[in-house]
């Protein structure tokens, strides 16, 4: 799987078509107008110091390369001409993932493979909308992908075998730890984990009980962790939690998606990537 088209330029996103061409994939990088994809540039120039501080192997040489495989485009069917492999990195939301799928279904030509990074949404639920479910997958990457390198790897009932198992040899080609997951699983493996504790300490804010700061150093000071939740909060970004709690059937986590759409995404704090969320970063 040498040409890679990512849809979605969002944080993750941006990361996926990064680190793909970090490791010599070709990769094609699709959003919806150009306004979104003039916005790439100072990514770029946002990660490169990132991997040069992170990856051993980093040089200015290799990340300028990097950038030079990189191509954007708002054109859908240029974006899927020549993919041997599509990553979807949309909002986490069913009805435009399966919009941008069904789309994609009738333009990608009959090599494509399929792959969501949804977090927190089933392949399963998804796979119907294209015009080939045997193909598709869930390719599911933690944030800051060059250094939390997991890819957990997950079919839905349909899933040709060889197409999970070519996805997986692409995840290990790009740098990336290969989870492979026997069946699927709201929230795969790392979300399993990790949104239980994010959703108390969701819960701990909007009853006031403590700080975001007191909070994170309770977490970090009593179990070792290198980052508290709010910590963690920001690096995933505003918009997938806000989704994610939006849709709760817990009056509390709801109150809180409230908070994060009122407090931050429209106060434009996104989190780290932009330098503010829950904290300012210098």
């Amino acid at each position: 799987m040498q040409n890679i088209t990512v849809l979605g330029t969002g944080v993750l996103g941006s990361q996926i078509a990064f680190q793909a061409a970090y490791h010599g994939k070709s990769v094609l990088a699709y959003d919806l107008n150009d306004q979104i994809l003039s916005k790439l540039a100072s990514r770029w120039d946002y990660l490169k110091p990132l991997y040069l501080r992170d990856l051993p192997d980093a040089t200015p040489e290799k990340l300028s390369a990097a950038v030079r495989r990189i191509r954007l485009t708002s054109d859908l069917a240029v974006a899927l001409k020549e993919a041997d492999l599509v990553v979807e990195a949309v909002p986490e939301v069913l009805e435009i993932k399966r919009a941008i799928w069904a789309k994609v279904g009738t333009l990608a030509p009959p090599k494509t493979v399929f792959a969501t990074n949804s977090s927190t949404l089933l392949p399963g639920s998804i796979a119907d909308a294209t015009d080939r479910p045997e193909k598709f997958l869930a390719l599911h990457f933690a944030n800051e992908v060059w250094r939390q390198n997991t890819a957990e790897v997950m079919g839905h009932p349909g899933t040709d075998p060889q197409c999970l198992e070519a996805v997986a040899a692409f995840a290990e080609e790009i740098g990336m730890v290969a989870i492979r997951l026997k069946k699927e699983q709201p929230g795969y493996i790392v979300n399993s984990l990790l949104i239980p504790m994010l959703a108390e300490a969701a819960k701990l804010y909007v009853r006031d009980v403590a700080d975001t700061a007191t909070i994170d150093l309770t977490w970090r000071q009593s179990t070792g962790a290198p980052l508290g939740p709010f910590e963690i909060y920001d690096i995933i970004g505003m918009e997938t939690p806000y989704q994610f709690n939006s849709r709760s059937q817990d009056p509390e986590l709801k109150r809180f998606a409230d908070i994060l759409k009122r407090d931050f995404i429209d106060q434009g704090r996104l989190g780290r990537s932009v330098g503010k969320g829950f904290y300012d970063y210098g």
